[in-house]
């Protein structure tokens, strides 16, 4: 069984003047059909008003389907009776994590999520040294997150979701605020939760760099799913995904330029290491 279901999904944003009479609607998700199976590391690429921040927003319920339907670990989404447990198996991490960090303490802000859900005190002592350890935020337990870099912020921010233990981590647009040194922070983070821990992960972005170890990749553009396939297979396609106002990896545009001027490079080139080796071929 898949773990993210969506067929024909729609959503249309609705506006309307004081009086309530409709002014304009923008459709966000134009009948959009993708499956994500679990345990999975899917990233899902698009450029700014694609629609992929408006369908990380739909796996965690807080924005239901104007039309179509969407499954979130074989339960309906649309389903209120469905909400609180989607919510707790799919966790949602968002770009900027001072909006989810509430605490004065680490530790605490850790801990805030199991509680609510009524986990007893000694659990989520337990899930908060587990979820601390697998973000390598141990040491910083009894700090303030106001003391820490953005990205230290947005490990205990997954920490904080991951103590919930979910079955799927949403990450919207993680590391858009972060410097480099902290995008890799969390992207390690990210991907050791995912390997160690078997959690689904689904990464929304537009860093291309931040696909390539991902084992599907769904390209969208004006609320539709308009590519899919592996990272290689996606960005062997670097025509393609101009029209689409994307990049792609440095290393990826570098070896495409050297194979229009006549060496005998391989489409998809993903990392630098993998660019040598060829050339070492060649020469």
């Amino acid at each position: 069984m898949n773990f993210i279901e969506a067929r024909r999904l729609v959503h249309e944003y609705i506006r309307r003047d004081e009086e309530g009479n409709v002014e304009s609607i923008q459709t966000a998700l134009d009948h959009v059909d993708l499956d994500i199976e679990p345990g999975k590391f899917v990233a899902v690429l698009g450029h700014n008003g694609s629609g992929k921040s408006t369908f990380a927003k739909h796996l965690n319920v807080l924005l239901t389907p104007t039309e179509g339907t969407l499954w979130v670990d074989g339960k309906d989404a649309a389903d209120e009776e469905n909400l609180w447990e989607i919510r707790k198996n799919a966790g949602m991490v968002f770009q900027n994590p001072d909006n989810q960090i509430i605490a004065s303490v680490v530790e605490e802000d850790v801990g805030f999520g199991p509680e609510n859900i009524g986990v007893p005190t000694p659990e989520i002592l337990k899930r908060v040294d587990q979820s601390l350890k697998s973000v390598g935020m141990s040491e910083y337990r009894t700090h303030s997150p106001n003391k820490l870099s953005g990205g230290q912020k947005q490990r205990v921010a997954i920490a904080g979701v991951m103590a919930m233990e979910p079955k799927c981590i949403v990450l919207d647009e993680p590391t858009a605020m972060l410097d480099p040194n902290g995008r890799r922070e969390v992207l390690s983070a990210v991907q050791r939760l995912n390997e160690e821990k078997g959690v689904t992960i689904i990464l929304i972005t537009h860093y291309m760099e931040e696909v390539v170890d991902a084992d599907q990749v769904f390209v969208m553009d004006q609320g539709k799913v308009v590519m899919e396939g592996t990272p290689r297979e996606i960005f062997s396609q670097v025509e393609t995904l101009k029209q689409y106002r994307l990049d792609v990896p440095q290393i990826t545009l570098l070896a495409d330029e050297l194979r229009k001027a006549g060496l005998a490079v391989p489409k998809g080139i993903l990392t630098r290491q993998e660019l040598v080796d060829v050339l070492c071929r060649l020469y």
